[in-house]
């Protein structure tokens, strides 16, 4: 069964920046033909996407508009781990952000519903505060 972990969660000040990780377990398993996304969840609000990067061969990746151009995503199949570096971090991200997979031999993964995302983790928290 896949199951995630992510690590790297911290409190850190209104422009710095962390790196988050994910690391991937389950008999069998392995990262290459899975997209990968990034999610997060403030206090009272719904779980959002943060990102994705695709299946298959190729770094595909998607960011949604909150984080683009400040947040990447990259994974290591032979590693079964995935990352999220996040600069210029506010406190609007303050948030538990969390990875899933999803089985794709493509590399798109922007139309992925989080429904169709399996392995969730217990997430990580960052805070972004003064």
């Amino acid at each position: 069964q896949l199951q995630f972990v992510e690590s790297g969660g911290a409190l850190v000040q209104p422009g710095g920046s962390l790196r988050l990780s994910c690391v991937a377990s389950g008999d069998g398993f392995g990262l290459g033909y899975y997209a990968v996304g990034w999610f997060r969840q403030a206090p009272g609000n719904k779980r959002e996407r943060v990102g994705c990067i695709g299946g298959g061969i190729g770094d595909f990746t998607f960011y949604e508009d909150s984080v683009k151009g400040r947040f990447t995503i990259s994974k290591d199949a032979s590693k079964n781990t995935a990352w999220l570096q996040m600069n210029t971090l506010g406190p609007e991200d303050t948030a538990v952000y969390y990875c899933a997979a999803r089985f794709s031999r493509t590399s798109d993964c922007s139309d992925f519903p989080d429904t169709e995302y399996h392995g969730w983790g217990r997430g990580t928290q960052v805070t972004v505060s003064s």
